[in-house]
């Protein structure tokens, strides 16, 4: 079968342009892989997240695998997110440092992912934004964290 398919492949491809199609899809890979595991996180976060102070559902992350339509769409998820868990740390009582966590390191990674896409620009923005982009990603592990520690006399 893997005979059949390689001499077909070979038939349209020459060995030089299937390197650079399994080269491609690597690259791919390597990137989309992360990016799954940073959208389990937000939709864990979110899940975490009383569905009385959510302001949006955990599924709804998700639609940032949509090429494009993510740059406006990431503005949203930081923003009700952090709204979320500025709600939920309130009723429950819980310390943080920001007023609503995440949004402002969320917000710099969305703006700074916008201009990545601007020729010259983008070699300054695109390792910024993957900077802020960990950060965020980070932070979101630490509020999921905090939320699902269990509830003591002196977090009450």
């Amino acid at each position: 079968m893997l005979l059949k398919i390689n001499s077909i492949l070979l038939g349209l491809f020459g060995p030089q342009e299937i390197f650079v199609i399994i080269a491609i899809l690597g690259v791919f890979l390597l990137g989309i892989i992360p990016f799954i595991f940073y959208l389990v996180t937000l939709q864990n976060t979110l899940y975490a997240v009383s569905t009385e102070n959510r302001k949006m559902s955990p599924g709804s992350v998700w639609l940032l695998l949509i090429p494009v339509f993510n740059l406006v769409w990431h503005f949203i998820v930081v923003d009700r997110i952090s709204e979320s868990l500025r709600f939920e740390f309130a009723e429950r009582n819980i310390n943080s440092t920001e007023s609503s966590p995440g949004r402002s390191i969320g917000l710099a990674f969305c703006i700074l992912s916008c201009c990545a896409v601007i020729p010259i620009v983008n070699t300054l923005a695109a390792p910024a934004a993957l900077v802020c982009w960990i950060i965020f990603w980070v932070k979101m592990h630490e509020c999921k964290m905090k939320l699902q520690q269990p509830q003591t006399a002196a977090n009450v």
